[in-house]
């Protein structure tokens, strides 16, 4: 890694020799805008609005839009007077609990490493920091602005969080914060078990990113000239659930299957008539759904059966027509087939006896 900035933590009279490092760094493929037919690299030049000509980079400043065509340009001069511009101090301002400090102020994170000499009051700063639970609030000028930053510990090193400014931070103003929604405690206490079913330990390893590893693919064989397979489709997202208990269960029994636990089996909530009405309703409602499923197929057996009613039913009537009523005629006819059409075939018959 290369070292963004040098400077000292100022921890009350001591001063802390520190360079600074950046601690993450994106992973995202990035491309070149270029001309399509030939794969030439697309270029920009800055050109005045005003005359037309291209402006080289000495000549361009900084201005700030009054608005109505008006613009105050500053020049590097005005920025050298700002305070702290060229300050290289991380001043601590106070210690605090760090579940005080809101994680939406986070913005970019960097490594300190101890300059030269200064390995043993590093130390002793971090010691200190695990050994209180808590972080310091500090000031830092970086890129010629000043920022509010928290230092803290993490894996023995100490770790500096840049913070917005608390007016940066937009407030949330939804229209759905001045209702009044509910929210039953059968409901409260499924979504608590869904919660309880899927809790873990959160292990950053696990997860990847599945879109830049099929770019990538898409890439290599770009390179390579071969064809180019294509994803399975994603699974379609569920419907909108109308019954907010049902989608509940349903998600802790898939979540209890997918570790290899056994179903909850609703134990959560005791079964109360209304609940009981609902889970009829859901099963009426998969039974229809594998009914419309099977409809093409049952149409042919349909056809069959009522062609075998009609055979049948004919043999009954003749059998009945010479006189024979015993039960075994009857079971004959309609009755042993299943089918509800032969009723009307008995019918006639006992008008003819």
């Amino acid at each position: 890694m290369r070292a963004i900035w040098r400077g000292a933590v100022s921890f009350g009279l001591v001063s802390i020799g520190v360079r600074l490092y950046s601690a993450t760094e994106e992973k995202d493929i990035r491309f070149h805008q270029v001309h399509r037919t030939d794969g030439g690299r697309i270029k920009y030049k800055r050109t005045c609005s005003i005359d037309g000509e291209e402006v080289s980079y000495d000549d361009i400043a900084k201005g700030y839009d009054l608005g109505g065509g008006e613009m105050v340009i500053l020049t590097d001069d005005d920025f050298a007077e700002l305070p702290l511009t060229t300050s290289h101090a991380i001043d601590v301002l106070e210690f605090v609990p760090a579940e005080q400090v809101d994680p939406i102020l986070y913005n970019k994170a960097y490594f300190l490493e101890p300059d030269g000499a200064a390995t043993k009051p590093y130390v002793l700063l971090r010691d200190a920091l695990i050994d209180s639970d808590r972080v310091a609030i500090v000031k830092v000028a970086l890129r010629q602005r000043e920022q509010l930053a928290t230092l803290r510990v993490r894996d023995g090193v100490l770790l500096l969080n840049t913070m917005l400014w608390p007016d940066e931070v937009r407030v949330p103003t939804f229209n759905f914060l001045d209702e009044d929604i509910s929210v039953r405690p059968p409901e409260l206490a499924m979504a608590s078990s869904l919660i309880d079913s899927m809790a873990g330990e959160f292990q950053p390893d696990a997860f990847t990113d599945d879109y830049r590893a099929a770019l990538q693919e898409v890439i290599d064989a770009k390179v390579e000239g071969r064809e180019v397979v294509q994803p399975e489709e994603a699974e379609e997202a569920p419907a909108a659930a109308v019954d907010l208990m049902a989608a509940l269960r349903a998600s802790v029994d898939r979540a209890r299957a997918a570790r290899g636990e056994e179903p909850s089996g609703g134990g959560v909530a005791k079964a109360t008539p209304i609940s009981a009405a609902k889970s009829a309703q859901q099963a009426a409602k998969a039974a229809k759904a594998t009914k419309t499923a099977a409809k093409a197929p049952a149409k042919k057996t349909a056809q069959k059966k009522a062609a075998g009613t009609k055979s049948t039913g004919a043999t009954s009537t003749a059998a009945k027509s010479a006189g024979t009523k015993s039960g075994g005629a009857k079971s004959t006819g309609a009755k042993s087939t299943g089918a509800k059409k032969a009723t009307p075939a008995k019918k006639s018959t006992r008008k003819s006896a």
